[in-house]
């Protein structure tokens, strides 16, 4: 086997290491080839061959004191052209003094000590589980030694993972929009007929729609071919069919282990900041465009002849729908549980399905009871075509007239007064009985939803003077059918009291009761049987009343959206595209950090009673600029972020221990979304009952952002950092929210212990204090935000444009910041212990190959960090304006560093 390439060295001595996959396991007989290569130009593949040498792992095994010194030969087996010392590492089995020989002293011009690296991991690695396996792929593994205060050695170990979710959640994500949408066009259908004005809007909204519908299968088909990483690469971040895959999303753990200590681990998810970069941000993100469209949408609302309705409303209108769509089944199979008790004469079982049929009732009543509600069934009743203006009704030629106008003039609504009243008397669902031309009102009584037919074969005309006068009527027609649910539930709860009252005396109580009286019970009271024919009709009749109640509200909440998405065209749909681009991306990241947590903490009591008492903290990390294109960024990571509060996790048991039927599954619908995480059985029984019985698990994530480059050097002097400072306050509020919740349900215990004895109260107050603090590049932020979230069980994220350099630099810093609080690095090892892990490749520095689209292949040289780029002088003096760019910028840089 091949070692990777390695950096060239004035100094001789080379660390490198090699594992083997799981795939190919070691056996004694192993053979192991060493080529060595002399790497002049690693970008572009130059190098020269140097020497090989084999050993098997049987010598290796019978060395003393586990090390083989060979000698690299020539191609031709003759000349010894250097020295290899080969060295078998025991992985977490570290004892005092182990591996001394390897020092980071001998070579004091690297003053690196990596021990080990590999893009395999190790076939006994407590981080390579079948568990992990099923969701976290191709590990890259590099391991470290580095000196205590105590001159100890420690043990360091990073691991790299891409996620298959980054792939699978957007495409469950795109089929579960193309669900939503396509239902929402049959509900619009569904609407019935409508006047010409409301008619022509509908078929605009559904072709629309149907825009959209189309688009996301195109990219849902386009997804499915895909074969390769499971990862996108900030190369490709610009790509149309990629747009919903987050970028460069990974997993980092540093495992740590110490003489005389337990093992302990720190785990970061490295992600590019999610957003619609394909589709740019010329225009600023999705805050500023959400905000600006609200604006307009009121005039356009004039515009189009439409209620204007706010984000709450239409909030929840989305809700009512999905609410009516999830209790009303529920509804049902209890009614059908209450007749299946009655029918084996089970009392207590009719009780306990009563119980449950009157709570889920009073859910129902609770969700639609709505003042929404009855003005959206006023505005349908009046954009329905046989709505017409008493001005109208004035001027109708006998019974010919027919026509109808759905907006009057103001000249005409002024007219409106003329009218005749309708005949005293006159149910206003009915027809008149009067042989004149007669226009009646909408026809909106429970037993049809259809008006009569004329004799001539028309629809008949329907009246409304206008909303407000029709507003006594619809009430009346809506409150009739919630007394009618009402009544039918209090008959149902009545007859099963009158059965309980039948019940025979022996089923309470244990002395025998004589025959003769147990016969005159009997005899005295309907049959045996008769308790399922009494319920079964006022079972059936609670069954109506509800359909009937969702029915109309259905329609009426569909109208809603409809004059929701007529007012927003084509704007909103474009917004709607876009925060689904952007939720697909963070919800990818949030899952991901989830079932990383999880599988984390699955012997952890504490961690789980703090999952299903509270739920966890999801703290989002930034470092993006509040400057020029990535203002935008962060306006569109802002939403994106805020959207996760819809999410919810439920664990599941799994039908099999098969990978396929480990990944986690997404249900539900825009305004609410629940990710199934499904667990082997044997890890499933270890669980708590809550989380057994499916209970939801919430998570809370927040967002903090200080921009730390040269770009928020610009914004700090001349531009504006309010959507930081705004981002930064308004997060903390949820995080210290979240921790007094925490405090309250959840003992201190239950929390991990670290070195650092700072209270969390203080830390969270200190936090605070920064939060409001006018501070440039005020990093204490992000470090405050980041304890606090280890400290409360929490997920991390760290993000920058790409999640390359200045996400890779973060994470490296704070891994070495863990290591000297918490492990006791020695002061002279933290800038050795940092350059060594920033020396190789960093988080999005990953050589890929899409087989599928050889275009969009990355590079090392591509993605490799530079912290700085200068650009040869001679090529700027070809024009003076670029000497002149040259020149700025560089006394910007010059500023920034010095500052």
């Amino acid at each position: 086997m091949e070692l990777p390439n390695m950096l060239g060295s004035r100094d001789p001595l080379f660390l490198t290491g090699v594992t083997f996959p799981p795939e190919y396991p070691a056996s004694p007989e192993t053979l192991v080839k060493l080529t060595v290569y002399d790497v002049r130009d690693k970008a572009r593949d130059n190098s020269s061959f140097l020497g090989s040498v084999t050993f098997s792992v049987s010598d290796l095994l019978r060395s003393k004191d586990d090390q083989l010194t060979l000698n690299l030969r020539s191609s031709d087996g003759v000349l010894a052209v250097g020295t290899v010392l080969v060295s078998r590492v025991n992985m977490g089995e570290m004892e005092e003094g182990d591996m001394d020989h390897i020092t980071a002293d001998v070579q004091q011009a690297q003053k690196c000590t990596l021990v080990c690296e590999s893009s395999q991991g190790t076939q006994n690695d407590k981080d390579n589980s079948p568990l992990t396996g099923a969701v976290f792929k191709n590990p890259v593994c590099k391991v470290y030694k580095f000196q205590t205060v105590d001159s100890k050695w420690m043990l360091v170990r990073e691991q790299m993972e891409e996620c298959t979710l980054s792939f699978s959640i957007p495409r469950q994500l795109l089929h579960l929009y193309i669900q939503e949408d396509m239902r929402r066009i049959q509900e619009l259908r569904d609407l019935g007929e409508l006047s010409p004005h409301w008619d022509n809007l509908r078929k605009e909204v559904i072709g629309r729609y149907g825009q959209v519908i189309a688009a996301y299968q195109e990219t849902l088909a386009e997804l499915n071919k895909i074969t390769g990483p499971s990862f996108k690469p900030s190369c490709s971040k610009a790509q149309r069919y990629l747009e919903f895959i987050p970028i460069n999303l990974h997993t980092q753990r540093m495992r740590v282990t110490c003489p005389r200590q337990t093992d302990a681990f720190y785990d970061v998810i490295t992600v590019g900041a999610p957003a619609a970069h394909f589709q740019g941000f010329k225009g600023g993100g999705l805050q500023r465009l959400l905000s600006r469209h609200e604006a307009e949408k009121k005039s356009f609302s004039t515009a189009y002849q439409c209620i204007y309705y706010s984000p709450e409303h239409t909030a929840k209108a989305q809700e009512v729908l999905h609410s009516v769509g999830h209790l009303q089944p529920l509804i049902s199979g209890l009614a059908d549980q209450l007749l299946q008790a009655a029918q084996q004469h089970s009392m207590a079982g009719l009780r306990e399905a009563l119980k449950n049929l009157a709570g889920k009732t009073e859910q129902f009543v609770h969700a639609l009871k709505d003042e929404l509600v009855k003005s959206a069934l006023l505005a349908l009743h009046a954009a329905q075509p046989g709505y017409v203006t008493k001005n109208q009704n004035q001027t109708l030629p006998g019974h010919q007239g027919h026509s109808h106008q759905d907006h009057p003039s103001p000249s005409q609504r002024g007219q409106q007064g003329q009218s005749p009243p309708q005949n005293p008397g006159h149910s206003p669902g009915q027809p008149s009985a009067t042989d004149s031309p007669v226009v009646v009102c909408n026809n909106v009584d429970g037993g049809s939803q259809t008006a009569p037919i004329r004799e001539d074969g028309q629809a008949p005309l329907k009246r409304q003077d206008s909303i407000p006068c029709h507003k006594e009527y619809d009430e009346e027609e809506w409150d009739r059918v919630w007394a009618d649910v009402a009544k039918s539930l209090n008959c149902v709860i009545a007859m099963v009291d009158k059965l309980q009252e039948q019940e025979p005396i022996n089923n309470n109580q244990e002395q025998p009761i004589p025959k003769q009286v147990l016969a005159d019970v009997i005899t005295s009271h309907n049959p045996e049987g008769d308790w399922r024919e009494q319920l079964c009709p006022l079972v059936v009749r609670l069954k109506e009343c509800v359909a009937e109640v969702v029915v109309r509200a259905r329609r009426a909440m569909t109208f809603v959206l409809l004059q929701e998405a007529a007012c927003s065209i084509p704007q909103g749909l474009f917004l709607k595209q876009r925060r689904d681009v952007v939720f697909s991306q963070a919800l990818a990241a949030l899952a991901c950090g989830f079932v990383m947590r999880l599988y984390a903490g699955m012997e952890d009591k504490g961690f789980l009673r703090q999952l299903h008492l509270v739920g966890l903290v999801a703290q989002f990390e930034s470092l993006l600029s509040t400057y020029s294109e990535e203002i935008g960024m962060l306006e569109d990571m802002e939403v994106g972020i805020s959207d996760l509060h819809r999410v919810a996790f439920k664990i599941t048991l799994a039908k099999t221990d098969n990978p396929c039927d480990l990944q986690p599954v997404v249900i539900g619908r825009r305004d609410h979304y629940t990710v199934e995480v499904p667990l082997p059985q044997l890890a499933f029984q270890t669980l708590p009952h809550e989380i057994k019985e499916g209970k939801a698990l919430q998570v809370y994530p927040v967002l903090f952002n200080v921009g730390i480059n040269e770009q928020q050097t610009i914004a700090d002097r001349f531009g504006d950092i309010s959507l930081q400072e705004r981002i930064n306050q308004r997060n903390f509020e949820i995080l210290d929210s979240y921790y007094k919740s925490l405090s309250d349900k959840v003992p201190s215990e239950c929390l991990p212990c670290f070195q650092t004895q700072t209270d969390l109260k203080d830390l969270l107050e200190t936090l605070g204090q920064n939060v409001v603090t006018k501070k440039r590049k005020n990093v204490e932020i992000l470090w405050l935000a980041g304890t606090i979230c280890r400290r409360l069980n929490g997920i991390r994220f760290t993000s920058c444009k790409s999640a390359k350099d200045r996400t890779s630099m973060s994470v490296t810093l704070e891994q070495c910041a863990l290591l000297r609080d918490e492990h006791q690095l020695n002061k002279d090892y933290f800038i050795r212990a940092l350059d060594c892990m920033r020396s190789r490749l960093t988080q999005g520095e990953v050589v890929c190959q899409w087989d599928s689209d050889p275009e969009a292949a990355c590079s090392v040289a591509e993605n490799k960090p530079a912290s700085r780029h200068f650009y040869p002088i001679a090529l700027l003096l070809v024009s003076s304006h670029l000497l002149v760019v040259w020149l700025i910028l560089s006394l910007v840089f010059l500023l920034a560093k010095y500052q």
